[in-house]
């Protein structure tokens, strides 16, 4: 009997879309021809992985699907008794003709052949400096891209693919889903509609070769740790002349010495004298745009922060920057001189103050 898409998902009726994408996830890693060169019932278990997937992802598929699906005449989880009624067939054979044709054909008739490549990611590490102003960077990327000897064909050079006899050139076979006939590429081809009789030296076949290429991404400003660069058709070449997946880049951003960052604002520590803090004063800081100065209020405590408006990190969407919040330190001396001991001594004896009154109000 032939498998039900749920059976060929390796789940129960019952799964959920999360349960449906995970098990199709973990069995595409599994059976993918390129960790099983050369096994026929592995790339046909790829395939059919792939088109049940297909349709069991879409909830208005999967629906169609529970309701009139039928493997073998087993009745499906929906009703075994259908009543068309006023239902035009011809609607539904568009219906599952348009849904049923991964692979397959499109809708001229022309077969859709090949398999989009690959997504790739790749990690970049930039310094935080760099984070705020952007930047150009090289980043090498391993890839299997078209045999440069073939040019992807897979046949040796002065030769020329043949006809896949199994599927007679269309790239598609069809398996029987009770009352629908479903289509899905062809395993012995694998959706090309051709086959290599003659290998090529370098590919073994395959069309493809895996190859070092260095690619120069623009780090924009303001990016954070795993902030991701999108490369469109920078990744793996695609099967038969199908598209090239998609290049992502992710930042990771060294810390730096002086800030912490918040969103698009920057934390700065300044230290101070107790003098300063205590009367008040003008002190010069850095912020990414340069030195400015900055006003520090008579009678700030420790840990007092300071909003500088327009001084933080730019914002990666929007424009402007965000800010930079200048946190006052305290710095207290390890060791006194004679004069600055006698100097605070004095302080002392002159204050009335008791910071720890308030302990036992």
């Amino acid at each position: 009997m032939a498998k039900s898409l749920y059976e060929s998902l390796e789940l129960p009726k019952t799964a959920s879309q999360d349960e449906i994408k995970k098990a199709y996830r973990r069995l595409v890693r599994r059976y993918h021809p390129d960790k099983n060169p050369g096994d026929a019932a592995a790339e046909s278990r790829f395939k059919e992985v792939q088109s049940a997937y297909d349709v069991l992802s879409d909830p208005e598929k999967r629906k169609a699907y529970d309701r009139f699906g039928a493997a073998n005449g087993r009745p499906g989880p929906g009703p075994t008794n259908v009543d068309f009624g006023d239902f035009d067939l011809g609607d539904l054979s568009d219906l599952f003709g348009g849904m049923f044709n991964r692979g397959g054909r499109g809708r001229g008739g022309q077969p859709d052949r090949g398999q989009r490549g690959n997504d790739v990611e790749v990690e970049v590490t930039v310094s935080f400096e760099d984070s705020l102003r952007g930047a150009q960077v090289q980043v090498p990327v391993q890839l299997e891209l078209a045999c440069h000897t073939c040019h992807g064909t897979g046949a040796a050079p002065g030769t020329t693919p043949t006809r896949c006899p199994d599927c007679e050139g269309s790239g598609v076979v069809a398996t029987s889903q009770g009352l629908f006939a479903l289509q899905q590429p062809c395993p012995r081809c694998r959706g090309n509609g051709t086959i290599v009789e003659t290998p090529c030296s370098t590919c073994h076949g395959s069309g493809r070769e895996r190859r070092t290429k260095r690619y120069t991404v623009k780090i924009p400003a303001g990016v954070k740790g795993g902030t991701r660069i999108k490369l469109k058709g920078k990744g793996e070449a695609g099967y038969g002349g199908a598209p090239a997946g998609d290049l992502h880049v992710v930042t990771r951003v060294e810390p730096s010495r002086l800030y912490e960052r918040r969103g698009d604002d920057l934390v700065l520590d300044v230290p101070v004298t107790f003098s300063e803090a205590a009367l008040g004063a003008e002190v010069e800081i850095p912020t990414p745009d340069g030195r400015i100065s900055l006003k520090i209020p008579s009678g700030s405590q420790d840990g007092r922060t300071l909003r500088v408006k327009g001084r933080g990190a730019p914002r990666l969407k929007g424009g402007g920057s965000g800010d930079l919040l200048a946190r006052v330190r305290v710095d207290v001396p390890k060791k006194l001189s004679k004069k600055e001991r006698e100097a605070l001594e004095a302080f002392e004896a002159a204050s009335r103050a008791n910071p720890r009154e308030r302990l036992f109000s």
